[in-house]
């Protein structure tokens, strides 16, 4: 039994005339799904009683049912089921699941997705070029079509706002962009407002993307931003958050990725955007859409499935939610000739649907990967043996020793400057409060509802840089909470009441080398190791999950009242309206550094 890989099916080029064969009957095809209604993207039409030829991993040809008369083929009954392209996810981040590419690909065919366009800027955070690098030889292993768009904002600000491991400069960029044909986009260009106001960096990254005929993708918030950014050769964004904004990004000529997040994350835009097309005739010819970030366990029950199946919810026919699932995201990236259909010399990347449009079973390249809503031995054994990443990406958290975590009582009265956490959790706001003298930091906590937030720099850059802040809002009450995923810079963000528990939650990420985990009365609780950059899992996606829903559970307990995937954006130094990172509070958009207190 072979493994499989990426690169199972041979060029279409080097098809052809097989193809065409199978096609006029003149050779058999290796297998025939029969009995089935095909959902074509093409026309966006359901077609009754059809069968699909299939010869080396691609489509021959869709027939009317009955035209195999029997032979050589192996068959496949899908007793009237529908037949689909896998889904084609244009924008997501491997990371967010904290679980290797190989370990994702599990996940993704069990939810009929085939194809998916990765932006890894987390790990190029971490280690600069390296991480890139190794996530793509771990894409290249992985049962699954992984495409890159190359880390465009790494690190997402300058190095007086925060220290990040990796420096993705224009030249590095344009080396990727040169060494690997995976590498078919620039990834998402977070740094909006550099990029209206004409910043130098900004711009000779996007000139590596565009000298080479590759398309930009975009991150943006603020309608008064879209103009300069489709002018600067932005032509995607996930990040439409409402009808207005993507009604203007649409008309600007970018294409719109509805993102559908689960309904408790920050995720889920797809509601109140796709109302351009519901509420303001918009067409939906330019529009996919994707998932962006899922962790372990969500990758599993809200997958590029369920958001279309969103889409549907919210107004769209099934075949147009289908083909924006799929055909859209492959044409956005000139790959429509390749996947995201059912046409003559496709990719045979299909999933079998209920009427709910449910995946059912998978076919990656021809092989069944995924049969009535299990994996197939072949999947199996190609999963069991995972890509080994090098051994610097699993000593990636380097503390200093004797760190301060928690800022002094201030001994006069102050004002000061806290971070409100708000669901759903992507902006934060900017809150003042006075302080007043007190004996310790618990009539402080009460009255103003604040606990501690620490932000440690963890890639060995600096001389052991930290910053104290207070939370405002939370809702944590005892214990602490900590992470090495604080984005983008990955530093280490611990929330606390006090700094024991806060030193007990950082020893336990730093003999991980990574993770998320909930400290109550000394002892850790809950935690999710991530020993790969302090970012990745090494185990299986369904271990992974069953960690991260015991995290959630604890997490909940403590009191905490955003989702830690949500705490993880508090460093996020890109996004309105205050955050932390290791270099101390950043006013959000002045990208200046504030003072924790200041004096009435």
């Amino acid at each position: 039994m072979s493994t499989l890989t990426r690169f199972s099916v041979q060029p279409l080029s080097t098809m052809t005339r097989r193809l065409a064969d199978v096609a006029s009957a003149r050779r058999e095809p290796d297998l025939v799904i029969q009995g089935a209604r095909v959902l074509s993207t093409y026309s966006e039409r359901f077609l009754e009683g059809r069968e699909v030829w299939i010869s080396g991993g691609r489509i021959a040809a869709v027939k009317p049912a009955g035209s195999y008369r029997g032979g050589s083929a192996k068959l496949y009954d899908a007793k009237g089921g529908i037949i689909a392209p896998g889904l084609v996810d244009p924008h997501i981040h491997i990371e967010s699941s904290m679980v290797t590419a190989c370990a994702y690909a599990e996940a993704a065919l069990l939810n009929g997705t085939t194809t998916i366009f990765c932006d890894s800027h987390e790990i190029g955070n971490v280690m600069d070029v390296d991480g890139v690098e190794a996530m793509l030889e771990d894409a290249r292993q992985a049962p699954l079509s992984i495409f890159l768009t190359v880390p465009s904002t790494v690190p997402a600000t300058t190095p007086d706002l925060e220290t990040a491991g990796g420096d993705l400069t224009p030249d590095k960029i344009a080396a990727l962009f040169d060494k690997w044909p995976e590498a078919v986009a620039l990834g998402e260009k977070m740094d909006f407002v550099p990029v209206a106001m004409g910043d130098e960096r900004s711009h000779a990254i996007l000139a590596a993307a565009l000298e080479r005929g590759r398309p930009v993708s975009g991150h943006v918030y603020g309608r008064e931003f879209v103009a300069a950014y489709a002018a600067s050769g932005v032509t995607d964004t996930h990040e439409a958050i409402d009808r207005d904004i993507a009604d203007d990004l649409l008309e600007a000529g970018l294409w719109i990725f509805l993102r559908g997040g689960p309904p408790t994350t920050p995720w889920h835009s797809l509601p109140q955007a796709i109302k351009t097309i519901t509420e303001l005739g918009a067409s939906h010819k330019r529009v996919a859409v994707c998932t962006d970030d899922r962790d372990a366990e969500d990758l599993l029950a809200f997958g590029l499935d369920w958001v279309t199946r969103e889409a549907v919810k919210y107004g769209m026919r099934p075949e147009q939610a289908w083909a924006m699932g799929s055909l859209h995201g492959a044409t956005r990236f000139g790959m429509e000739g390749e996947i995201g259909g059912l046409g003559g010399g496709r990719r045979a990347d299909l999933v079998l649907l209920s009427d709910d449009l449910t995946p059912v079973s998978t076919w990656y390249g021809g092989e069944l990967v995924v049969d009535g809503k299990k994996i197939t031995p072949i999947l199996d054994e190609t999963l069991s043996k995972p890509y080994r990443y090098p051994d610097t990406a699993y000593h990636t958290v380097k503390l200093p020793k004797n760190l301060k975590l928690t800022p002094d009582l201030p001994t006069e009265t102050v004002v000061a400057h806290t971070i409100k956490t708000e669901l759903p959790g992507i902006t934060l706001g900017h809150v003042t409060v006075t302080l007043e003298p007190a004996n310790d930091w618990q009539p402080h906590f009460d009255r103003h509802d604040l606990c501690f937030v620490t932000v440690v720099e963890r890639h060995g850059k600096s001389a052991g840089n930290i910053a104290h802040g207070l939370l405002n809002g939370f809702g944590l009450r005892q214990g602490a909470v900590a992470s090495s995923v604080g984005h983008d810079s990955h530093n280490i963000i611990v929330a606390g009441t006090n700094a024991a528990d806060m030193q007990v939650a950082l020893d336990a990420i730093e003999e991980k080398q990574g993770g998320v985990c909930v400290v109550m009365d000394g002892k850790v609780t809950a935690m999710v190791p991530l020993p790969i950059a302090g970012l990745l899992s090494d185990k299986r996606v369904h271990q992974v999950a069953d960690e991260v829903k015991a995290l959630k559970l604890e997490w909940e307990k403590a009191g905490c009242t955003i989702a830690y995937m949500g705490f993880n954006l508090i460093p996020l130094s890109v996004i309105p309206e205050i955050r932390i990172t290791d270099k101390g509070l950043v006013l959000v958009p002045e990208m200046v550094i504030s003072p924790l207190f200041e004096k009435t």
